[in-house]
């Protein structure tokens, strides 16, 4: 299910944070869909249970998993309006790689051509003009 690094210079269990995020992001962990456990995924890896830990407890963090004592972590559904400072965080980022692409050369109608491709793409090839 994941594939690590370990000669990245990225810690491990950022890798791992990344890994899990992304399979939340696509959907292939669905919501409350309960997460391999600790000792479980350490064994599979063959990293300490403490890296995988705190990989689990900083998505918890992030607000993209759950943990119920006594049973584990889940992947918590998204409830549109509850991570504003987030959502603030990647409008910000997303206002600095749009910056560059200008930089760079590229018209705005062209961004905004790349911007509805993309969508389209997440949403099942509707592409509304």
């Amino acid at each position: 299910m994941f594939e690590l690094d370990l000669r990245s210079r990225a810690p491990v269990y950022e890798q791992l944070v990344e890994k899990i995020k992304e399979l939340i992001i696509n959907n292939v962990l669905k919501p409350d869909q309960q997460l391999p456990a600790v000792r479980v995924l350490a064994s599979e890896l063959t990293i300490n249970p403490n890296t995988i830990q705190k990989a689990y407890r900083e998505l918890e963090h992030r607000g993209y998993i759950y943990s119920v004592p006594g049973k584990g972590s889940f992947v918590k559904p998204a409830v549109p309006g509850t991570n504003d400072a987030r959502l603030q965080a990647l409008e910000n980022e997303l206002g600095k790689i749009i910056s560059e692409m200008l930089y760079l050369g590229v018209p705005p109608q062209e961004i905004i051509t790349m911007l509805k491709k993309l969508l389209a793409k997440k949403e099942g090839g509707k592409l509304d003009d």
